[in-house]
């Protein structure tokens, strides 16, 4: 029997899967006497009870309950790694209890600001706060013919080309610029590059322990989004899983890395010789697989990172912080895994699963933070945690789980503009099993990822989450905002983890999300890729609507020959199914010049677009969106938003000729501060954008 195959079996067994449950069907055929009925009862009470033993018996039958989060699943329960390396009983089930006096102790660590942590949350059984939401079947095939609401019908499945063969680096970062550049980034300590540095630059000893070996190599390059062309770039302290974000002008912030990148914030602004400027010790404490996130002023908050519960204010240029502000939360979330003992003696802790938290906006201005599987809201301004999310069922979410997330689009209408609780809702998709990581790291087996996506309004008073069902399983996958206010899902792969080698079965299929259609309707798979994006990979919206999807590095360093997954330099673009060449006559051309204006929060302004579809245009065929380019890395998108504009009256200028008025967003915290890619999209064609600038 294969791994792949033995993965079914102990699935069928024992049912563990993202929160759905399953119950065998019971037919009646006829009445039953007052007698058989109670022995039927006490059957029934004797299933539910010992049901997933007797599943683990007669694998026939199939039980889906959910995952307690608080112990290992079935794939865990197989085998326990003890701090020796070798194999025991008992594993991971101290986490509790470790996080708990690490707690207490850090609150007296120097160098913190401890803050409230709200309402006292005790450890226990994670599904006791879960109410469950409506559950949807996976669509595995698309329709043959979509409509998308109002969207014009297309059976078109997207297209891939080759846009960059080889870029030199691998993609671990990527961020796209208002001047139609992209910036890409890997590490700079586990190897050479393909792509020379600059001519002049002297080469660079990158380890300390071998000075005499240099490196010739850029880690960082400037890609043209037009004509593919790439420009080495210079960056001197190690980028390995780091964050950033564009400020309200404009330019890269990017905070954190490993070893001597730690501390250090870099600023890469938008020009022809513009090149990396690096502030070293300019963060307390190293930040190393942290989250970045734009607040309503456009400062910039990073939270957590390996060992680092806590958070803090991103600097300005040439000063340092001297603290930071713990987040207990943080140390609850984190799984502690001992793996084994490293040279010294001391006990390996890896699988964390609550690294690169997910760190939301909301339209108050506090933070919705998402880790492992709970989640809480963080008052910036105070520095407190406010409220307590209930769980999301299913596995674990974040690095090494790995699934990425997004606020869902944020829609304006014009009469409820001043309302101070507009509505917010995120939406987290796929991810790992609890110990996915471990058993790939361990065992070199790779455990099904998991299938699920959670969606939970978090300005509601009473917040719940609403479980979905994609059409195949997908970890280390990526998630966007198209144009139109649909979801992209892409890359990654079916089963293991993020990691060294730790994933297999690559999902090549892209999925569209459509949150507003029906719940049978929301999930269609596009056009397949035939490269592979697994670790390290990453994707960015264009503005002419197509994907940017760049990266994959499953190896520590550069490896092209003798691995299954050689390290991808391949840049590709891909055309989703907007842009269907028969339905180009309806794609709206947007000529006003937005060059150099900055509008106000709130301020009203006019669109001017021509659509040469031939058919009537109404008010209602219209929407407005605007779109701030994220920072993409690790599965995750920080930064990434969509508004759709509230809209007033829409005009017919002259033959194909149209305007439309619309109003900027009321504020900072629905749109912070920056550029945005405008986009007209008429039933469900996009136009090309046009950059515009908002507060």
């Amino acid at each position: 029997m294969t791994t792949r195959h033995a993965y079914k079996y102990l699935r069928r067994g024992e049912g563990e899967d993202e929160g759905r449950a399953g119950f065998i069907p019971v037919t009646f055929l006829s009445l039953l006497s007052i007698t058989m009925a109670v022995k039927l009862g006490a059957l029934c009470l004797l299933f539910l009870f010992i049901g997933p033993a007797y599943g683990f018996f007669f694998p026939f039958f199939h039980f889906d309950t959910p995952t307690h989060h608080g112990k290992s699943s079935k794939y865990a329960n197989d085998f326990f790694i003890t701090g020796e390396g070798g194999f025991s009983s008992s594993s991971s089930s101290s986490s509790s209890s470790s996080s708990s006096s690490s707690s207490s102790s850090s609150d007296k660590s120097n160098g913190f600001t401890t803050i409230d942590d709200g309402s006292g949350y005790t450890s226990g059984n994670p599904l006791a706060d879960y109410s469950s939401g409506d559950i949807t079947d996976p669509v595995t095939k698309p329709l043959a013919k979509q409509q998308f609401g109002n969207n014009l019908e297309t059976n078109y499945r997207g297209e891939w080309e080759i846009f960059v063969e080889k870029a030199g680096i691998a993609a671990m970062h990527l961020q796209v610029f208002p001047n139609n550049k992209a910036v890409m980034f890997d590490t700079t300590i586990l190897g050479v590059s393909e792509l020379p540095l600059p001519q002049g630059e002297p080469c660079v000893a990158r380890d300390p322990k071998n000075p005499h070996i240099l490196d010739c190599t850029a880690h960082s390059a400037e890609l043209d989004l037009a004509t593919g062309a790439i420009r080495p770039l210079v960056v001197h302290s190690d980028t390995w899983c780091s964050s950033g974000g564009l400020n309200k002008n404009g330019v890269l912030v990017q905070a954190g890395g490993y070893i001597n990148g730690g501390k250090v914030v870099r600023y890469l602004d938008q020009c022809e010789t513009c090149d990396w400027k690096e502030y070293p010790n300019a963060l307390s404490i190293v930040r190393w697989y942290a989250t970045q996130q734009v607040l309503p002023d456009g400062s910039f908050i990073v939270v957590g990172g390996r060992d680092g519960f806590s958070y803090e204010y991103v600097p300005t240029p040439g000063t340092n912080n001297a603290k930071a502000f713990q987040l207990p939360f943080l140390l609850e979330t984190r799984d502690n895994i001992t793996t084994g003992k490293d040279r010294l003696g001391r006990e390996i802790q890896d699988s964390e699963n609550n690294l690169y938290p997910h760190v939301h906006l909301s339209s108050d201005g506090n933070l919705f933070i998402f880790a492992n599987y709970r989640s809480i809201l963080l008052d910036p301004k105070n520095n407190k945690v406010i409220r307590r999310y209930p769980d999301l069922p299913g596995g674990s979410r974040n690095y090494p789980g790995s699934a990425p997330s997004v606020v869902l689009p944020i829609k304006l209408l014009q009469n409820r503009l001043k309302t101070k609780n507009i509505p917010v809702e995120v939406a987290i998709c796929g991810g790992g099993q609890k110990d996915a990581y471990l058993i790939a790291k361990m065992k070199k087996q790779f455990v099904p990822a998991l299938q699920t996506c959670g969606r939970i309004k978090i300005t509601d008073a009473n917040a719940k989450w609403k479980i979905e069902t994609m059409p195949a399983p997908r970890v280390m996958g990526d998630m966007l905002i198209l144009p139109t206010g649909d979801v992209i899902i892409l890359n990654g792969a079916k089963s293991g983890s993020a990691g060294w080698e730790y994933a297999e079965d690559p999902n090549l299929n892209p999925v569209i999300y459509s949150p507003s259609k029906p719940k049978a309707q929301r999930f269609v798979e596009l056009a397949p890729s035939n490269i592979p994006r697994m670790y390290h990979s990453s994707a960015a919206v264009l503005s002419d609507g197509k994907i940017l999807v760049a990266g994959s590095s499953t190896h520590a360093g550069y490896k092209f020959q003798g691995v299954k997954y050689p390290t991808e330099l391949r840049i590709e673009k891909f055309s989703p199914h907007y842009l269907d060449p028969a339905l180009a006559p309806n794609r709206p051309q947007i000529f006003t010049d937005f060059n150099g204006k900055n509008f106000a929060y709130g301020q009203q302004f006019l669109v001017d677009f021509n659509i040469n579809s031939g058919s009537l245009v109404e008010n209602k065929d219209i929407k407005v969106t605007i779109y701030s380019p994220p920072f993409t890395t690790h599965s995750y998108s920080m930064n990434q938003r969509m508004v759709i504009l509230a809209k007033g009256q829409l005009t017919l200028e002259k033959s194909s000729s149209h305007r439309i008025q619309v109003t900027a967003p009321p504020s900072g915290a629905i749109a912070p501060p920056g550029y945005y890619m405008l986009f007209v999209v008429y039933r469900g064609i996009p136009s090309q954008a046009s950059w515009v600038k908002i507060g």
